[in-house]
């Protein structure tokens, strides 16, 4: 199976590249920015036309699209998250290759749900935000095209490789200057916020699995649980050997203490579209984690499940001592 990787360098698309080529029926291909892609192209500003005329001499069986952008005004988002994907989309319908197309897509694309609600795919989506907009817009420009495509909305990815400026890398590099330099006492903000945490190479699995699919449309890929940033925050401190003191300045007083547990099981999950048994648990963030979602994001993992065969297998304590060994090794 011959595959074309876009944006292999890229957070999701180095595990993606991993993946693949420890497939021995995967022929690979990378496509991206850097000088070490096999093929050099920007999507943001190369034409269909040049993409169609590689497209038509590679002749790929599946694309993967992992490239885009999560940080930047509106304007670079709407380049690299939307423009881009409308070139790859326009790409695919001038050339003969008929490949199947992977995009991945983000959980920000839905925006604030529920607080103890899962949120499936029929979710209307409502981004709180440009990053979520773009990569809603992608999504759209996806669906549309008429391609035998399907959409990976990826909700909050974790594990080796997590960009420093993130919040779970954030709290790593805090916990790394607060052991260089001896600190007791460790002061953080802002951990209300809840997130379904999905290991990279978790993600990974997906992709690969989504690729020799059939299946269609969007499909959520994540953990199945929210997890409070406060409570990865005090199992990150066990797993690093932090044996200060955590205090949160604007959460409810006392020291953190993990409480981290696994994905649920099925039968904890709610219908397509509903609610928990018991909602209204979540606290809201005192500032708002940085993808619009607000206090509260889960996701409904069943059709992940019953159309790619796919389950996550890594839990949050294992990302988190991998975040925590690459932060580790700064000190």
């Amino acid at each position: 199976m011959r595959v074309l990787l876009i944006g292999a360098n890229g957070y999701l698309g180095r595990f993606v590249a991993d993946r693949l080529l420890a497939d021995p029926a995967v022929q690979l291909t990378a496509l991206g920015r850097g000088d070490d892609a096999d093929v050099r192209f920007d999507l943001a500003s190369g034409s269909p036309g040049a993409l169609t005329r590689f497209l038509d001499a590679v002749h790929p069986g599946v694309v993967i699209n992992c490239a885009g952008a999560t940080r930047g005004g509106a304007r670079e988002l709407t380049r690299h998250n939307t423009v881009a994907v409308a070139t790859v989309c326009e790409a695919l319908r001038r050339s003969g290759c008929g490949a199947r197309l992977v995009q991945i897509g983000c959980g920000a694309e839905y925006g604030p749900s529920q607080p103890g609600s899962s949120t499936a795919e029929d979710a209307v989506p409502r981004p709180g935000g440009p990053y979520g907009v773009s990569k809603l817009a992608a999504t759209e420009l996806v669906l549309g095209s008429g391609l035998d495509a399907v959409v990976l909305r990826v909700f909050s990815p974790a594990g080796p490789g997590t960009p420093a400026g993130s919040p779970l890398g954030r709290l790593a590099e805090a916990m790394r200057r607060a052991m260089q330099s001896g600190d007791g006492e460790l002061k953080l903000t802002g951990l209300g916020a809840q997130r379904d945490f999905i290991d990279v190479r978790d993600v990974a699995r997906a992709v690969h699995a989504a690729s020799l699919s059939a299946a269609q449309g969007v499909i959520n890929i994540g953990s199945g649980r929210a997890v409070r940033l406060r409570d990865a925050a005090a199992v990150l401190a066990r797993v690093a050997g932090y044996g200060g003191a955590l205090h949160e300045l604007d959460g409810p007083p006392g020291p953190l203490r993990p409480t981290i547990g696994h994905p649920r099981a099925d039968s904890d999950h709610m219908s397509h579209g509903g609610h928990a048994a018991h909602p209204g648990h979540a606290s809201p963030a005192a500032y708002p984690y940085p993808d619009g979602c607000g206090s509260w994001q889960q996701a409904d993992v069943r059709t992940a499940r019953d159309r790619l065969g796919w389950r996550p297998r890594i839990n949050l304590e294992e990302s988190l001592g991998d975040i925590w060994m690459e932060a580790a090794c700064r000190i």
